[in-house]
C-alpha cells in the first residue's frame, strides 16, 4: 500500500509538471478552411499547403517577408548566371541542418530536385525546364536549364522547390531516381513528419481536422517566437469569426466582408484588409465531348459578357481582372482593360454558335469557402447570371478533394475554380494558354487549337527579358485569352483576415500567404 501511495504521489508530481509545461508554451491557432492535398513538397499544392511548407521546409531564394519585390538569399549564399542564361550556379550557405540534425549539402538540393522532377506530383510541371541538376561540391550545386527563362529565379521561391533530407526521406520510401512517379514511397511519412530545414517541424496532420507545428530545435536562424502553431480547420468564415471573438483562435484567414464588418471596433481584435492575388474564373472545357456547348469559343465570350462582374465586387470587393494574369504582377490587365458586360452581344453571339435559344449544362465547383469568398454563394450568382441568356445552369457541389480530382484530370465540362499565381511572374498567366497546365490538363486547350502566331508568341516568352517588350508581348497574350480563352475570370476578392491585437508582425504573403515564423506575441 505504501509503495502504491508513493508511486501514485510521483504520478502526480509528473503530470503537474506536464500540466505547467503545456502552460509555458507559447501556442498560436489558427481559423483557416483547410485545402491541403498533400505535404510533401514534391507532391503538395495547395495554398494550405503552401503556409504549412514555409513554415517546415525552406527553399534556396526567398522574397522578403512583406512582399515579391525582389529575389533574396536564404539557404543559398549566392548565385551567378552563364551569359546565355541557361546556367545558374548556387552557393550553399554554410551550418545548415535539416530537423534530424543531419547537414544540408549539395546532394540534398540534387536530391530534392530530381526528386520533384520525376514524381510527377502536382507541381513537378514548375520544374520542366530543368534540364540537370548537379552538385559541383557539397557546397555547390548548378541547375542547367533546356531554355532560358525570365522568371527562374521567382519560380524558386516556391515551397516545390524545398530542400528537403535526402537521407530521411530514402529512409523512408523516397527515391528521386527517373521511376519516382511510381518507386517512391514516402507521401505518407512527409504527411506525418516533415524532412526539412525550416524553423518548424511537422508534428501531425489530421486532413480536414487539424494541422500541428512544433519549433525545431535544430534550426539553423533565430528560433520563432511561437512552441506551436495548430491550424485548425474551420471551413465557415462565421464559426471563424465567433471562434476568433471568444478567443478559442488567434487569427481568422477566411472572414467575408459581412464578418469583418461585424469585428470593427471590436475591442481586443485587429483587422487586415488589402488586396490579393486569387483570381476567381469559370472554365470552359474544350473538348466538344467533355464541354459540350462552353467548347465553343463563341459560347466561352458570350459567356464572359454574360457575369455581372460589379455585382461580385460588391459582394467580395477586389477588382476585375481583365484575364486570369492576376492584378498586381508585371503587364497583368486590369478593369480598365477588363471586360464589360453586355448582355445584348453575349445573345447574339450564342444565337451565331447555334444556341439563340440557350441550353442546359451542370457546372462543377467545390463546396468551399476561400479566403472568406463563399463559392456556393458565387456559383448561384453565375447560374442567375447566365439564366439572362438563356443558359439554364445546374449546380454541382462537391467536397475539395472530390472536385479537385476531376478538375485534375479534365473531365470537368463547365467549372467554378479559384488560382493563385504559381509564380509571380506574367509568365504565370502561360499555365492558361495552350500548352499551359490548367489550360491543356484541366480545359483540354491544346497547342494545335490555337493559331500558329499565338503559339509562336508563346515561345517567344522565354527569351523575352526586358520589362517593356514583356508587357507587350504579355498583352498579345491576353487580347488573345479575352477573345478566345476557354476561360471568364471574374473576380480578383481582397484578403480580409482579423487577428488578436496581442498578435504581431500579421502580414498577408503574396506567394506563402502567412509566414508563421514571423509572428509574435505583444501587449
Amino acid at each position: 500500500m505504501k509503495r502504491f501511495v508513493v508511486l501514485l504521489a510521483v504520478l502526480i508530481a509528473l503530470f503537474s509538471l506536464g500540466m505547467a509545461q503545456a502552460q509555458d508554451e507559447t501556442v498560436l491557432i489558427i481559423g483557416h478552411a483547410e485545402s491541403t492535398d498533400s505535404l510533401d513538397p514534391a507532391r503538395g499544392f495547395t495554398q494550405t499547403t503552401g503556409v504549412v511548407n514555409k513554415a517546415t521546409y525552406e527553399t534556396l531564394v526567398t522574397f522578403p517577408d512583406g512582399d515579391a519585390s525582389e529575389v533574396l538569399p536564404l539557404l543559398a549564399t549566392e548565385w551567378t548566371i552563364s551569359e546565355d542564361g541557361l546556367s545558374y550556379t548556387f552557393t550553399l550557405r554554410e551550418g545548415v541542418t535539416f530537423a534530424s540534425g543531419n547537414a544540408m549539402t549539395a546532394a540534398d538540393v540534387v536530391f530534392s530536385f530530381n526528386r520533384l522532377i520525376n514524381a510527377d506530383g502536382n507541381p513537378s510541371f514548375l520544374a520542366d525546364n530543368i534540364a540537370s541538376v548537379e552538385a559541383s561540391d557539397d557546397s555547390t550545386v548548378v541547375i542547367t536549364l533546356a531554355a532560358s527563362s525570365p522568371s527562374f529565379l521567382t519560380q524558386l521561391t516556391n515551397s516545390a522547390f524545398s530542400i528537403s533530407d535526402s537521407a530521411t526521406i530514402a529512409a523512408n520510401g523516397g527515391v528521386d531516381g527517373e521511376d519516382a512517379a511510381t518507386a517512391d514511397a514516402a507521401e505518407e511519412y512527409l504527411n506525418g513528419t516533415s524532412a526539412g530545414t525550416g524553423p518548424y517541424i511537422l508534428e501531425a496532420w489530421e486532413a480536414q481536422v487539424e494541422t500541428v507545428l512544433v519549433r525545431n530545435a535544430n534550426y539553423w536562424g533565430d528560433a520563432p517566437y511561437f512552441d506551436r502553431v495548430i491550424i485548425t480547420n474551420i471551413p465557415e468564415p462565421a464559426t471563424q469569426a465567433v471562434a476568433l471573438q471568444s478567443g478559442e483562435i488567434d487569427l481568422a484567414l477566411d472572414l467575408t466582408s459581412d464578418q469583418i464588418a461585424g469585428l470593427e471596433g471590436t475591442d481586443g481584435i485587429s483587422i487586415y484588409r488589402g488586396p490579393a492575388n486569387i483570381v476567381h474564373f469559370l472554365l470552359m472545357n474544350a473538348n466538344p465531348d467533355v464541354g459540350g456547348p462552353v467548347s465553343n469559343p463563341l459560347v466561352a465570350r458570350a459567356i464572359r459578357l454574360a457575369l455581372d462582374y460589379e455585382g461580385y465586387k460588391t459582394l467580395w470587393g477586389g477588382v476585375q481582372p481583365g484575364t486570369n494574369l492576376a492584378v498586381g504582377l508585371l503587364g497583368a490587365y486590369g478593369e480598365d482593360q477588363a471586360i464589360e458586360r453586355n448582355l445584348d452581344e453575349a445573345r447574339a453571339l450564342l444565337a451565331e454558335a447555334g444556341f439563340a435559344d440557350g441550353f442546359d449544362i451542370t457546372l462543377d465547383y467545390p463546396d468551399f469557402s476561400f479566403q472568406g469568398v463563399n463559392m456556393n454563394t458565387n456559383a448561384q450568382k453565375i447560374q442567375a447570371d447566365l439564366a439572362e441568356i438563356g443558359i439554364n445552369v445546374t449546380l454541382n457541389p462537391a467536397e475539395v478533394q472530390v472536385a479537385l480530382e476531376g478538375y485534375r484530370a479534365g473531365t470537368q465540362g463547365f467549372a467554378y475554380w479559384f488560382w493563385g499565381p504559381d509564380v509571380l511572374d506574367p509568365s504565370d498567366v502561360l499555365s492558361f494558354l495552350p500548352g499551359g497546365k490548367v489550360a491543356s490538363e484541366r480545359a483540354q486547350w491544346l497547342p494545335e487549337n490555337a493559331p500558329a502566331e499565338i503559339n509562336d508568341l508563346i515561345a517567344q516568352t522565354g527569351s523575352t527579358f526586358a520589362a517593356e517588350d514583356r508587357v507587350a508581348l504579355f498583352g498579345q497574350l491576353q487580347d488573345f485569352l479575352q477573345e478566345s480563352g476557354p476561360f471568364a475570370p471574374f473576380n480578383q476578392p481582397d484578403i480580409q483576415t482579423a487577428f488578436a491585437s496581442s498578435l504581431q508582425g500579421y502580414v498577408w504573403h503574396p506567394q506563402w500567404l502567412l509566414d508563421v515564423a514571423i509572428l509574435s506575441e505583444g501587449m
